[in-house]
């Protein structure tokens, strides 16, 4: 697979997607998130900018915060064109919890913790991104 590697004259744009693409999302919280007029992930990141926000949301939607902040974590992730939704849960177990965070780990380290979640939970080394795709997921991180 060939890679974007962007430089000082690219940048990337960052990905919307609709909330239902979320992992983890039950189609309840779909629904009450939709009728607050979140239907896309950029939408509820806009909307839970602050943890004031985040506590109006959570007690508007009757969501625990835990919740409202593990979507918006998600959210932030599946900005990065590589991670998108496939893999923002996934580095959500790995204890990535948003873009900045992502440019700021070592990626052996990283791919290290996503391998042992694969292996302990999934039984599949095979499965794991490469060290080459999380450097990529960290290079995009960088240029959002």
């Amino acid at each position: 697979m060939t890679y974007f590697k962007p430089n000082h004259h690219h940048s990337i744009q960052a990905l919307d997607w609709p909330i239902s693409q979320l992992p983890g999302l039950n189609s309840e919280n779909q629904t009450r998130l939709n009728n607050y007029g979140i239907k896309t992930t950029s939408q509820l990141l806009k909307k839970a900018k602050t943890s004031g926000e985040k506590m109006i949301l959570a007690n508007l939607l009757k969501i625990n915060i835990r919740d409202i902040n593990k979507w918006i974590a998600m959210a932030d992730l599946a900005r990065i064109p590589g991670v998108g939704c496939q893999y923002c849960g996934l580095l959500l177990h790995a204890g990535v919890s948003s873009v900045n965070h992502l440019t700021q780990l070592p990626i052996h380290r990283l791919h290290q913790q996503i391998l042992r979640f694969y292996v302990v939970n999934l039984q599949r080394r095979d499965l794991c991104p490469s060290v080459n795709q999380i450097q990529e997921w960290v290079q995009q991180a960088k240029f959002l």
